[in-house]
C-alpha cells in the first residue's frame, strides 16, 4: 500500500495542504491544446476525409468511406439480444430507474395575467439535437450511455447522435445494447477530439448537434472546450472523486472498497476519508493494505491513492460539514448514525450525497436513479449533476395588452433615455401615445 497522505486539521498548515492536494487543471497543457486545434481545423475544414485519416491513426481502423463509421441500427439490437440475459436484465433495470428519477426533472411551460391583462410566462422545448460522446479506451461505459441519454430523451430531444472509439475495429456489445434500450437515433465509430469536431461542425457523414455531453480523455476535454460557444456542451469533467464522513462506527472494510471504487478509475482520480476518530482512519488504513491485493485494477488503485488520496482526520463532525463543503466533491458519502442532522447542518456543495452507512457510490454509478455525471474539481460550488434540465431551454412570454404597453412603455422610456438609447424610447412610448 502506498504511503496515503495523513493531515489533521489541527495543524496551522492544514487548509493550505489541504488546497495543494485538491489542484487539478484538465486541460492546462499547451501541448495538448496543440494538437486538438489542429485536429478541430483538419475536421472543420476537410470533414469527412478528416474523420477517416484520424480513425486510422489513432484507432488503427482503415475503412474505405465514411459511411462505414455509422453503426447500423439493427447492429444495437443485435447486441441487445446477444448480450447474457443477466446483464441485459441489469441494463434494463438501471434504465427504468434512471428513467423514472428523470421524469420527476422535467420543466414546465407557464403563465401568469397581471390585472391590466398583460401575459408574462416561461416556454420549456427541447433541444434538436444532441451528441454524446462515449469513452472506448480503457474501459467500457454502457452506464455513460445511459446516464446521459435517457434524460435527453426524457426532455424530448428527437435526435441524440452517439460517437464512441472502436479500437482496432471492435465494439463493446453491453455499449451498443444500452445504445438500443436508451433509445439513441445514430452510432458513429469515432472518438478523441476528431468526434468532437465532427459533432461541433457536422461533416458529409455525421450530423452536426446542439450540444455534447460525454465524459472523455484530456484531448475530449480540451476539445470540449475549444467548441463550447459553437455547441454547447455539459461541462469539462475532471477525474473522479469520493469523500467519505465518517464517525467510525462503519466497518472499516467498507469504507476501504468505498475510496478504491474512485481509485480505480485512474491515476488522477481522489479518494479522501473525514473523521474525528484516529484510530479509526488507522483501521481503515490496515483494511487498504489488506484488500488492495485483490483488485484487479491494483496498479491504478496504488497510484491514486498515492498522489491523490488523503486520510484526514478532523476535530468533530462539524469540522467535517466545513471541511466538505470546501472540497465540494462529486460524490460525498455521509457513513454515519444520523446523514440527515450533518445535511441539516450546512452541507451545501457535493454533486451527489449518500445518506448512510449502506448507500455506497457504487449504486449511484449504475442503478439508483439519479445521474452519475456530476461536477467534479470542485465545481460542485456552483453546478449540479447532468439531468432533464440540460436538455431543454426555457424561452421568455411577454404579451402586452393596450392598457400593459402603455404603462410598460412609459417606464421602458425614460430608463431608455437614461442610458441615451433614444430608438428605444420612442418604440417603447409609440404603443401608448
Amino acid at each position: 500500500m502506498p504511503e496515503i497522505k495523513r493531515l489533521d486539521s489541527r495543524d496551522e498548515r492544514f487548509w493550505s495542504e489541504l488546497d495543494r492536494l485538491l489542484e487539478w487543471e484538465s486541460v492546462a497543457d499547451h501541448g495538448v491544446r496543440a494538437i486538438v486545434d489542429e485536429i478541430l481545423g483538419a475536421v472543420r475544414g476537410e470533414g469527412d476525409a478528416a474523420l477517416l485519416r484520424y480513425t486510422e491513426r489513432f484507432d488503427r481502423l482503415s475503412l474505405a468511406s465514411a459511411g462505414e463509421l455509422e453503426v447500423p441500427p439493427e447492429r444495437l439490437h443485435q447486441a441487445l439480444e446477444r448480450i447474457p440475459a443477466v446483464q441485459r436484465d441489469a441494463l434494463e433495470q438501471a434504465a427504468r430507474r434512471i428513467r423514472r428519477y428523470a421524469e420527476q426533472q422535467r420543466m414546465q411551460d407557464w403563465v401568469i395575467e397581471e390585472p391590466d391583462g398583460t401575459l408574462l410566462g416561461q416556454r420549456v422545448t427541447p433541444l434538436d439535437s444532441v451528441g454524446l460522446y462515449v469513452p472506448g479506451g480503457k474501459a467500457a461505459y454502457p452506464s455513460s450511455v445511459l446516464m446521459n441519454a435517457i434524460p435527453a430523451k426524457v426532455a424530448g430531444v428527437p435526435l441524440l447522435v452517439m460517437v464512441v472509439p472502436a479500437p482496432d475495429g471492435e465494439l463493446n456489445d453491453m455499449v451498443l445494447a444500452a445504445a438500443a434500450i436508451a433509445g439513441v437515433n445514430r452510432v458513429f465509430t469515432l472518438g478523441g477530439a476528431q468526434a468532437v469536431g465532427a459533432l461541433a461542425y457536422g461533416t458529409q457523414t455525421v450530423p452536426g448537434v446542439d450540444k455534447i455531453v460525454g465524459p472523455g480523455n484530456i484531448f475530449v476535454a480540451a476539445a470540449k472546450r475549444e467548441v463550447f460557444g459553437t455547441v454547447g456542451i455539459d461541462m469539462i469533467a475532471g477525474p473522479s472523486e469520493i469523500l467519505v464522513v465518517c464517525d467510525g462506527q462503519t466497518d472499516p472494510d467498507w469504507i476501504a472498497a468505498d475510496l478504491f471504487s474512485q481509485a480505480e478509475h485512474d491515476e488522477q482520480a481522489q479518494s479522501i476519508l473525514l473523521s474525528p476518530d484516529a484510530g479509526f482512519l488507522d483501521r481503515v488504513a490496515e483494511a487498504m493494505d489488506r484488500l488492495l491485493q485483490e483488485m484487479p485494477r491494483e496498479e491504478i488503485i496504488r497510484a491514486s491513492l498515492g498522489d491523490r488520496g488523503a486520510l484526514v482526520r478532523v476535530r468533530d463532525m462539524d469540522e467535517a460539514v466545513r471541511v466538505a463543503n470546501h472540497i465540494a466533491p462529486e460524490h460525498l458519502e455521509l457513513s454515519v448514525a444520523d446523514p440527515q442532522r450533518l445535511l441539516d447542518a450546512g452541507l451545501r456543495h457535493a454533486g451527489a450525497v449518500f445518506m448512510g452507512r449502506y448507500t455506497c457510490e457504487a449504486v449511484g454509478d449504475y442503478c439508483a436513479g439519479p445521474n452519475h455525471v456530476l461536477p467534479t474539481s470542485r465545481t460542485a460550488r456552483f453546478s449540479s449533476p447532468l439531468g432533464v434540465y440540460d436538455f431543454q431551454k426555457r424561452s421568455s412570454i411577454i404579451q402586452c395588452s393596450p392598457e400593459g404597453a402603455a404603462e410598460l412603455g412609459r417606464t421602458a422610456s425614460v430608463l431608455a433615455r437614461g442610458e441615451g438609447l433614444i430608438a428605444h424610447a420612442r418604440s417603447a412610448e409609440m404603443r401608448g401615445e
